[in-house]
């Protein structure tokens, strides 16, 4: 009797340790996985229960899942692999009935016993428990005490039942951030769909030969992490073409950082860039991450690049060729894997020659130069354009928009200094204008300069339609301007039959305005 007590108090003590340990390892670690893993190990080394099995409810089934499993002496690790328990089904699955424990004080003396694992002695007994959220069954938790001695099994079960009630607070946890995560996880997929939408090169509109090359070196510079240098007068779309170049690329998923850098002086620009200590100076009351840590794995967009001052340039250029740097106020080098694109509107070569832009730096940044064109270099583009941003405006002010073609002629007389920025505010201060949603003529008011005022282009009617610079679809597009969209007049211009222009307009998508 003394060494029955003896005993008993000896597993106490074991499993009252084995219970620290158990609550040490689910509060100290966020891993469900590895966690319960490790429990399962310290039922095995410290409350001598042997080949430790949690099996929780299936996601949308009413069947157990063998979740984990701890097998010292089997180098398979897959033994839980795909095995599952129906309601009933053996001991584990009739737990999972019952909502009560099950001890068996010997494994062959129950025929319901179903050992689909494999692992289990015959002559030892069996404990198995309900890991439960109220009334809820959540799992089972399982075990084999290592004992013959049945009248201490009592012992085992209270233990494993203690461990079940911590164990069931971290599937609930590890549930909700299962679902909290898939619901991040849509989330983000949601907007980078969104994003990759909004920034895709169907946003960059036109089928004028000069856009065509736009795209086609769009599609080229993508793929591989050259230095772009987009280059062109203001409103010619260079941020939206940097966009298209990240958001088709293989950084496409990695951050996508902007910076203005004629927006700030060269001390205000040094720190938005590289980033800087708490105390490096006046106002710096926290350590704060620079542009290239933040893109660092993406890409990083410098804009008005031609407008930093010459000693910044240096410092710049250490980045570009190195890819470290030291934030403000620190000595401690950072290594950074970003992709840089950079535009201006500057004559960078003149800027070279006057000694205002560095030539070391030129010769970085000017790896693979792009040059998107003037809207008057491709005004055949205008009417697609107005039509796409008549169709943004529409989406924004909720309610249906419409250009008139006296409208899109007017606009066509135009040499727009301002491009796409200046066609855009127009079309909205004319959509803000009309009470009815139409656009016609009458709303487009041109403001240069100088005033308001209409520039009239060459007209169409000088253009040889023999020219050998233009492509077909100018060819044709220039015909129907001289004919004033009369198409069988415009398919003698270009000694063709009225069904081959009709085709040619249908083919290359011409938008056919009825005057």
């Amino acid at each position: 009797m003394e060494y029955s007590t003896k005993r008993e108090s000896h597993i106490a003590e074991k499993h009252l340790a084995a219970l620290y340990d158990v609550s040490s390892v689910l509060t100290n670690s966020l891993d469900y996985k590895q966690s319960v893993n490790k429990v399962l190990q310290v039922l095995h080394d410290k409350a001598m229960l042997q080949h430790a099995m949690l099996a929780l409810i299936a996601e949308n089934e009413q069947m157990l899942s063998v979740d984990t499993v701890h097998t010292p002496n089997h180098q398979n690790g897959s033994v839980a692999k795909n095995i599952r328990y129906r309601p009933g089904e053996g001991i584990v699955g009739t737990v999972l009935t019952q909502k009560q424990p099950i001890v068996l004080s010997k494994v062959s003396n129950d025929l319901r016993f179903a050992d689909k694992l494999d692992l289990y002695a015959l002559d030892l007994p069996f404990i198995a428990v309900p890991i439960k959220k109220s009334n809820e069954v959540l799992g089972v938790l399982a075990a084999q005490p290592q004992i013959d001695a049945p009248e201490k099994l009592a012992l085992f079960t209270r233990f494993l039942e203690m461990t079940a009630n911590l164990i069931a607070k971290s599937v609930l946890l590890a549930k909700d951030v299962a679902v909290q995560t898939d619901q991040l996880e849509a989330e983000r997929d949601r907007l980078r769909r969104k994003v990759r939408s909004n920034y895709s090169m169907d946003n960059i509109v036109g089928h004028s030969r000069v856009m065509r090359r736009v795209f086609e070196q769009i599609r080229l510079v993508s793929k591989w992490d050259s230095t772009v240098l987009i280059r062109g007068e203001s409103g010619t779309g260079k941020e939206l073409i940097a966009n298209a170049i990240h958001y088709n690329s293989p950084r496409a998923t990695g951050p996508f950082i902007k910076l203005n850098c004629a927006a700030l002086p060269d001390n205000l620009l040094e720190s938005e860039l590289f980033g800087h200590e708490k105390g490096a100076f006046t106002g710096a009351v926290k350590q704060r991450k620079g542009r290239f840590e933040m893109a660092d794995g993406g890409t990083l967009f410098l804009d008005e690049i031609g407008e930093i001052s010459s000693a910044f340039q240096a410092k710049l250029l250490r980045v570009l060729q190195e890819g470290e740097f030291e934030r403000v106020g620190s000595t401690q080098t950072i290594n950074v894997d970003v992709r840089i694109l950079a535009a201006t509107n500057r004559n960078l070569e003149e800027e070279v020659k006057q000694d205002r832009f560095r030539e070391d730096l030129y010769y970085r940044l000017n790896v693979m130069p792009m040059f998107p064109p003037p809207l008057r270099d491709r005004i055949e583009d205008l009417p697609d354009l107005a039509e796409f941003l008549i169709d943004k405006l529409a989406k924004q002010q909720r309610r249906e928009l419409q250009l008139t073609d006296g409208a899109i002629r007017m606009m066509m007389a135009y040499d727009w200094p301002g491009n796409v920025r200046q066609l855009e505010n127009l079309l909205e201060r004319a959509s803000v204008m009309s009470e009815s949603g139409v656009i016609d003529q009458d709303l487009i008011v041109i403001d240069g300069l100088d005033g308001p005022k209409i520039s009239p282009r060459p007209s169409m009617e000088k253009v040889t339609l023999d020219s050998p610079e233009m492509d077909e679809r100018e060819r044709v597009i220039a015909a129907l301007e001289q004919a004033g969209w009369v198409q069988a007049k415009a398919a003698r211009l270009l000694n063709m039959t009225p069904r081959q222009i009709a085709y040619r307009i249908q083919v290359m998508n011409i938008n056919v305005r009825q005057l």
